[in-house]
């Protein structure tokens, strides 16, 4: 089946939205239609909403190249993470209190080859009355394409440093197919992403194939 980019992206931001938009009975509809345009703007700016992260993008980048993560939490750095979902470059969580944990954590992460994360508070109501939202962004200094996607020149870079250096422990190579989420994230398809386009899901599958080869991390695992 073919990976259809505007479906999954309509059917997560009508899930976000109703995760993140307050009840009627909780706020008044000028506080909850200022929750759908702050909601609105994020989208617009930090693109799609997405099930995981690749496990090169910055914002997942600080974990155990053992056990790679694609989702936030302590294994990448973060404190406090609570009632979360994710852009592709960015997400939101809401915990109760002040979210100062979240912020904390934030300014500790390393910076990044051509990115910085960033944690701000959003002045609106989202999830629960009594809970803060924080949005923490990947602000790139390396353009974009204007569909949000990564650019080859930026993506293939970025997983070569996180995968190379483990040819110093690995016993095994890992195919295409089960590397795929990790270099894609999700949702994604045979090739591509709502973080990587067509051409760009190919031509890293193509220098993967073309690493494991040389048999650098062991014999293929079938």
């Amino acid at each position: 089946m073919a990976f259809r980019a505007g479906e999954l992206a309509k059917s997560g931001q009508e899930e976000v939205e109703a995760y993140f938009v307050p009840r009627a009975r909780d706020a008044t509809p000028e506080v909850r239609a200022h929750s759908r345009q702050v909601l609105q703007t994020l989208i617009d700016d930090l693109g799609p909403v997405v099930d995981a992260y690749p496990s090169w993008h910055p914002l997942v980048a600080k974990h155990d190249p053992r056990h790679p993560a694609t989702t936030p939490g302590k294994q990448c750095g973060y404190n406090g993470l609570d009632h979360t979902r994710y852009f592709a470059h960015g997400f939101v969580t809401c915990p109760y209190g002040d979210g100062q944990d979240v912020i904390d954590s934030v300014s500790t992460l390393p910076r990044y080859p051509h990115a910085q994360i960033i944690a701000e508070r959003l002045d609106v109501q989202f999830y629960s009355p009594d809970a803060t939202p924080i949005l923490v962004k990947c602000d790139w200094d390396h353009a974009l394409n204007d569909d949000h996607t990564v650019p080859l020149a930026l993506a293939m870079p970025l997983i070569l440093e996180k995968e190379v250096p483990c040819w110093r422990w690995s016993q095994v190579a890992e195919t295409w197919e089960t590397m795929r989420p990790y270099f894609l994230g999700r949702p994604h398809g045979a090739r591509s992403s709502l973080f990587v386009s067509q051409e760009t899901g190919q031509s890293i599958k193509t220098v993967w194939n073309a690493v494991i080869q040389t048999g650098m991390f062991g014999p293929i695992k079938v």
